[in-house]
């Protein structure tokens, strides 16, 4: 997905959910997800192991706290994960966040 697209998707969350606009949230990866969403609990022990080798910082963000328009646009693929300038749907694995990480 082009730079321009996450970049603007990123900005119609931090208008929907203002907390996400904050300085230390723009350069965090995002892992959009919800509650009782098994996949998401397994994207997040994936993104758990790769900070163990790796330091980024990530913000759990559930979608459930969207409208339902931007909320819709998530329900299908989620886990999410947005970084400042990339979006990766689910499913994905360790490499591929690494390869995300080099290419932030």
């Amino acid at each position: 997905m082009a730079n321009n697209t996450v970049a603007m998707l990123r900005a119609r969350m931090i208008a929907a959910n203002p907390n996400l606009g904050t300085a230390e949230n723009q350069d965090k990866w995002w892992l959009l997800g919800t509650t009782g969403c098994h996949l998401c609990d397994i994207a997040e022990q994936l993104l758990s192991q790769f900070q163990a080798v790796q330091p980024i910082r990530y913000q759990y963000v559930d979608i459930a706290d969207f409208d339902e328009v931007l909320m819709m646009e998530f329900a299908t693929t989620i886990p999410v994960i947005l970084t400042p300038s990339k979006r990766l749907n689910y499913p994905f694995s360790v490499l591929d966040l690494q390869q995300l990480l080099a290419a932030s």
